[in-house]
């Protein structure tokens, strides 16, 4: 399927990687594409590392499987850089995003010799300043559509707000924090 953008996402249970997943998924699908945005289950527990997938596509998906070879990498949690193998596979015409106050440069020694493209965003610094909380899945969502350019911002942003006010019709005040979540993560995601 040279069509094709797969993303692999580590996190942590709790942090929201297998949601961004998801999310990343229904506002893709809503622009026509063919989607697929899954976890791989295992014994997760909050805290345990978690991976989850994305493919996008404009022609039907055939493959049902996890994702080994993906263009892009989303790292939810800096801490699973050593003990998670997260660039295995990783296309060299790729990309990994990492969730860290560090610079790219900073990181790179960290991941076995990735020769491609590294981001970096400090998605806690981001949505401690708009959450209040460390929820790090909305800035780092923002981040991979930013880099992976899957959707433009503007349409992006309007389909989170309707897929947000669906989410959390309950908790409204939390919409408005996530939308500067994800407008901050497009701004500052560091290359």
């Amino acid at each position: 399927m040279k069509d094709t953008i797969e993303i692999r996402w580590h996190g942590r249970g709790g942090q929201g990687a297998k949601t961004a997943a998801l999310l990343l998924a229904d506002v893709a699908f809503k622009t026509g594409k063919y989607v697929q945005g899954f976890p791989e289950y295992g014994p997760e527990r909050m805290g345990a590392p978690i991976t989850a997938y994305n493919r996008i596509s404009s022609e039907p998906i055939r493959v049902h499987s996890n994702i080994y070879d993906p263009q892009y990498v989303v790292v939810v949690d800096e801490s699973l850089i050593e003990p998670v193998h997260v660039t295995a596979g990783l296309a060299e015409d790729g990309a990994i995003i990492i969730n860290t106050p560090k610079t790219p440069d900073e990181v790179r020694p960290l991941l076995k010799g990735y020769k491609g493209r590294v981001y970096t965003l400090d998605a806690k610094d981001i949505s401690l300043k708009t959450l209040g909380k460390n929820f790090p899945n909305s800035p780092m969502l923002a981040a991979i559509v930013a880099v992976s350019g899957i959707m433009e911002e503007g349409p992006f942003l309007e389909d989170m707000r309707q897929s947000y006010q669906h989410k959390f019709a309950k908790k409204p005040e939390v919409i408005e924090g996530n939308m500067e979540a994800l407008k901050l993560a497009f701004r500052e995601v560091m290359k």
